[in-house]
Formats: C-alpha cells, structure tokens, sequence
C-alpha cells in the first residue's frame, strides 16, 4: 500500500458519509479490478501443465526402458510452459509500470481528495435549505444560491468517489500483483526443477540406449551364431571310420527309454545341404546292385566321362602333389570298407571336385569346406580306395558342381527322393537308399554339439522334452527379442526364464499333443494341443525358434530348409 506524501493524512474517522461512500465503492470497483488485472487460469493453467508433466516425469522414472519419444514430448511441453511463463513474466512487469505511474496520480489526488472532503463536510452543513432561505433577499437569489450549493456538493461526491475508486482499485492490484509474483517464482522454480531432471534424464535415456543397442547388437549376434551352429554351416564328412549310432537319439531310444508324455524332435538328415550325391545313399544303391555309373547319374543326372586329369594340383599346406596317385590317394571322404561300386563313385565325384581347381590352377582346401584330404593316408591308401581312384582314372562328370553330403535325408535338390521306388509315402525313410546304406542320420533327434556322438553334449544326456519344454519353444515362436536364447551356460546371454518367456508371448505352459504336416521335402506346418487351445506353427518358424531356445544343444541341423518331424510317447 502507497503511503501518502508527508503532510497528508487521510481522516477516515469522524466521516461516517465518507466511510459508507467507501464501501459502496469498493463493492462497485473490486469486479471492475479483476477484470483488468492478470487473469488468474493462466497460472492455473500453468500450475495444471506442470502437474501433469510431473506426472509424466514420474512415469518415465518408473518405466523401464525411458524413450527418447517420451522425453521430447516433455521437452516439448516443458518449451511451452516456459514460454508461458515469460509472457506472464512480461505482462506482470508492464502491469508493475503502470501501477508505478498510477501511484504518482494517486500521490496528487490525495491532496485534492482531503480538501474535497472538508468541504463536502462542510457544505453538507451549509446546503440545509433553513439557513439558504434565511440568508436569501430574494426568490430569484434564493434558487441559485441553492442549485449552486447542490452542484458543488454534487462535484465533491463526484471527485470524492472517483479518487476513492483509484485508490482502492490501486491497493487491489497491487495485491494481486505481488500473489502474481509469489505464483511466478514458485512456478519458475518447478519449471527450473522439471528442467533439470528432463535433462539429466534425456542423458540417462540416451545412455541407457547406447548400452542397450550394444547390448541388443551382442545378443543378436549370439543368436546368429546359435542358428549358424544349430542349422549345418558345414557338411559331415563321414571319414574312414563307421560312425556308431546314438541309442538315445534314435527313434528306438526314443520309444524304450524316455518318459511318458516326453516329446522329441527328429530330423531327416543331419548336417548337410542336400546337394548331389548322398554317401550313405550311394553305399544302399550299391549294395542293392547298382554300379558306379548309375549311381552317379541318380545323383548328378550324368554319367563320367574320360578327361586327361594328369598333373599336380595345388593342396594347402602340402604344396603341389601329383593329382592322381597323389591327391585323389588321400581323400578321406568315405570309408575303404564300403562297398566298392560307392567307392568308385565317390572317387568319380572328389576327381571332378578338385578337377576344377585344378584346371584353375588355384589351391585347394583339405577340410570339409573343400573336401578332406589326409596325407597318411594318401602315403598308404587302403587297397580298396587306392583300386577305386585306379579303376575310374581321368573320369570327370562335366558341368557339374559335384557336391555331395554324408545323409541328405531321404530328399535331394533340386527335388527328387531317394528311395527305391522314386517317390515319397507315409514311410518314405523305410524305402531309402539312405537307410539301406546304414545311414544313422537318416532319422535322428540331435543334442551334440557336431554330428560325431562323443562332442559336447552341455550337460543333457539325451534330447527328449517334456510338455513345459515343448511349450517354452512355441512361446519363441510367438516372441522375439535378444534375450530368446537356450537357457544353457553354453550359449550364454541373459535368457528368459520358461515363465517370462510365457508371460511375453501370453503362450502355453503345455503341450499334450502334437502333428506334423509334410510336404515335398520339407515341414509344412506343426499342429500342437496346447492347455490354451490349438497352435500352429510353419515349419520354418518352428526351426528357428527351436533352434534359437531349444535346451542345452538341441537342434534341428539342416541348412537352409526344414525337414523334421516331432513324436511323442
């Protein structure tokens, strides 16, 4: 509140007029001074944003994974605010200056005032109508003497309320101005601390990103490296030993010796890409009376014919050696006690392989990337290889790329079936040359690290699942992220628990039931009974998440397709 200049004193007491004047006054003018002063929803408005940026600041603390989408949403509204608050900030400045000018009206309407209210007080003795008639010589001075009087005291109520009016209007601005300003600073401060966090919570959410993506960027590499490990990057090489056959990743394992109601996932073929000639598949042929031509022609749909293949080839890490009774002598692709019409079509097959890069004058590989080649063996080949590479000497088959795999699985490239009859059928692995050559991956469930029965196993003891198991791959199917990887020490990373993982993708917690729709040499789709209804599955889909969550080292090893088929007991 203004005091007044020295040597002015308002009189309140003793002017009862004046004093009621004054209320009604105040009553008139205390609307009008809202109406002209800063609008109060404004800070409410104002004061209504922050609270609900507050309430989203405390949502993104809460939530755990901040994103940056959130936080410019904020920073956005934050701007808003801020700009709000430097309009107000400039209205209430102006609003001071012009208070400060009506201050120095008011400063001089004081005087004015006080000497309008004496002489109100006075004429309101002096305008009684006894003492103007009194004091009149006549009618004529008597009127004016009175409409004189009247207007004066008129004047003086006017002044009196005006003036009033002023300085109650004043006081009442000059009150809410300093509530405005109070509002201002407290508002500025949460403004201030909203700006603060927003920052330091753009940092922590840009960091936690960084950290994240490399974490995703590791993760996601970890699960190429389980497909690439579970899915044939390389092809089986049989050697010069028979491989024995694993009792519990056989069917006949399967259906003596694992639990009831145990699941298993078998595949046809093992770690191959089902191109050219099926060595296994080559011995049944032969053993079933088919010579080396035609075993050669089923496979790469041409006979050999007769090439000068004398010379060295280039071997890495041996140097040149003599290409025919050097070379082809060391082949270690297929055991010397098979059947010597499988022999010679192996040899036909390596002779044409290495050809190429013969002619090429390029060096060729000596493990399964290329085809294996052991030096003690090519110093003293058995006599049945040493016969075999002999008797089809200079035979090539031309044009071709003569890839070839230990057990394609019953199914060659670009479509063809490996059986006896030609064609396929409900049991099409009985029917397969695969089968009667031997093959003990024509029909496997794998959970070794490699496709020979003494690498790591990560701790399982045989490749059956139960119904949680079995479920807990349907739920990969259903959700992705970088934490779907086997629950295993040997891959690794931060795996969900069986009941996150069902929590993420709503899936099942059993299956009691499973089929299994072939098509021409791949799965089609899987069928399961689970306890939250039916469930199907392509088989692609199926594969990789099989082979991305699958316990320990399960897995489904086929390049580039998906051939399997899953019992239950």
């Amino acid at each position: 509140m203004l005091a007044p200049k020295k040597g002015y004193r308002f009189q309140w007491l003793g002017y009862r007029a004046l004093f009621s004047l004054f209320l009604i006054v105040v009553l008139l003018f205390t609307t009008n001074s809202l109406l002209r002063t800063i609008r109060a929803d404004e800070l409410e408005d104002i004061q209504r944003q922050l609270n609900e940026l507050s309430k989203a600041r405390e949502m993104s603390v809460a939530a755990t994974k901040p994103l940056e989408g959130q936080l410019t949403n904020l920073k956005q509204q934050l701007a808003q605010i801020q700009a709000s608050l430097q309009n107000l900030s400039a209205k209430i400045t102006q609003k001071e200056k012009d208070l400060a000018i009506r201050e120095e009206k008011v400063a001089l309407q004081q005087a004015l005032l006080e000497q309008r209210v004496r002489s109100y007080y006075i004429r309101s003795y002096q305008t009684s109508p006894l003492l103007v008639i009194m004091s009149s010589q006549n009618s004529a001075g008597l009127f004016r003497e009175l409409a004189f009087r009247q207007a004066a005291t008129a004047q003086d109520q006017k002044i009196i309320s005006d003036v009033t009016a002023e300085m109650v209007d004043l006081l009442g601005q000059k009150e809410k101005l300093e509530k405005d300003k109070l509002s201002l600073a407290g508002l500025q401060a949460q403004v201030d601390k909203n700006a603060a966090f927003l920052g330091g919570e753009i940092k922590k959410a840009k960091d936690y990103q960084t950290t994240l993506t490399s974490q995703i960027a590791e993760l996601s590499a970890k699960q190429q490296t389980i497909l690439a490990a579970r899915s044939g990057q390389f092809t089986a090489s049989i050697g010069d030993s028979e491989l024995a056959d694993d009792y519990n990743a056989s069917i006949k394992g399967f259906r003596e010796a694992a639990p009831g109601g145990s699941f298993a996932v078998f595949s046809f073929g093992g770690y191959t890409h089902r191109k050219g000639m099926s060595q296994y598949g080559a011995r049944g042929r032969a053993q079933s009376g088919k010579d080396y031509k035609s075993i050669l022609k089923a496979y790469y749909g041409k006979e050999p014919v007769s090439k000068d293949t004398g010379g060295d080839i280039n071997v890495s890490g041996f140097g040149s050696m003599n290409f025919e009774e050097k070379y082809l002598y060391g082949i270690a692709e297929m055991p010397s006690t098979w059947h010597p019409e499988a022999l010679k079509a192996q040899a036909v097959a390596a002779r044409t392989y290495a050809f190429r890069a013969k002619q090429a004058g390029q060096s060729i590989c000596t493990s399964e990337a290329c085809q294996v080649f052991s030096k003690s063996k090519s110093d003293n080949p058995p006599s049945a290889w040493r016969d075999a590479v002999n008797a089809t000497k200079g035979q090539v088959i031309e044009d071709v790329v003569t890839y070839y795999a230990s057990t394609h699985g019953v199914f060659i490239l670009p479509g063809t079936w490996d059986t006896t009859d030609g064609g396929s059928g409900s049991n099409f692995v009985d029917k397969s040359y695969e089968k009667v050559g031997g093959s003990p991956w024509v029909y496997k469930a794998w959970y070794t690290q490699g496709y020979a029965t003494s690498s790591d196993k990560c701790g399982r003891s045989n490749p059956w699942l139960n119904g949680e198991e079995l479920a807990d791959i349907i739920n990969a199917a259903r959700f992705r992220d970088e934490r779907v990887v086997p629950i295993s020490s040997c891959w690794g990373g931060n795996p969900y628990s069986h009941e996150e993982l069902r929590s993420k993708s709503s899936g099942p917690s059993n299956v009691t039931a499973v089929s299994v729709i072939q098509g021409n040499g791949s799965t089609n789709e899987v069928i399961f009974q689970t306890n939250i209804g039916e469930i199907r599955l392509s088989g692609a889909d199926f594969k990789q998440a099989f082979n991305l969550r699958a316990p320990g080292r399960l897995s489904i090893p086929q390049s580039g397709f998906a051939f399997f088929n899953i019992e239950k007991k």
